[in-house]
């Protein structure tokens, strides 16, 4: 059975445009995965367990929509061996990244583990993620929370197209 599954995209170190345009092309590579579409990129300020963080350097942001066989638990190890091949560490929860690849959607799962929360529990407050995720997909629904475009609809002004 496959499974819509919506990927956020984001990075803020080192070449995060290059970054992110490679990383879609490697989700696109894996095994039992298809990729449907990719948001233009967007850019966005960080944002911590404390709001927008203003020191820290902005994000690269995009979505990219795929159609997968793998389970959850599967994709998300994947996803974790493509943030790996980028530089990725996980120091601190709010850190600065090289890489950063969270499944937002799984279908319509919903999903609690210790590794995997989905839908993505904030996903609902990010511009960075919504924003794209409606460009791609005007009729979207975030389970458990609506449709994207009346979730989002007062948040165009925190991002920036960039391409």
């Amino acid at each position: 059975m496959k499974a819509r599954v919506v990927i956020a995209l984001g990075a803020n170190l080192g070449e995060k445009e290059k970054t992110i345009k490679k990383a879609q092309k490697q989700i696109g590579k894996l095994r039992g995965v298809v990729t449907l579409a990719h948001s233009r990129h967007y850019r966005s300020k960080a944002v911590t367990e404390n709001g927008i963080d203003e020191d820290q350097p902005e994000y690269v942001n995009a979505v990219t929509i795929v159609e997968t066989k793998l389970s959850a638990k599967k994709l998300l190890s994947r996803l974790n061996d493509i943030e790996n091949n980028f530089g990725r560490v996980r120091l601190a929860r709010w850190a600065p990244r090289t890489l950063d690849l969270d499944i937002i959607t799984y279908g319509t799962s919903l999903i609690e583990t210790n590794s995997l929360v989905v839908p993505h529990p904030r996903a609902f407050q990010r511009a960075f993620v919504l924003i794209p995720w409606l460009e791609l997909d005007p009729e979207a629904v975030l389970p458990g929370m609506g449709l994207v475009r009346e979730i989002a609809r007062d948040m165009a002004d925190q991002v920036t197209v960039l391409s």
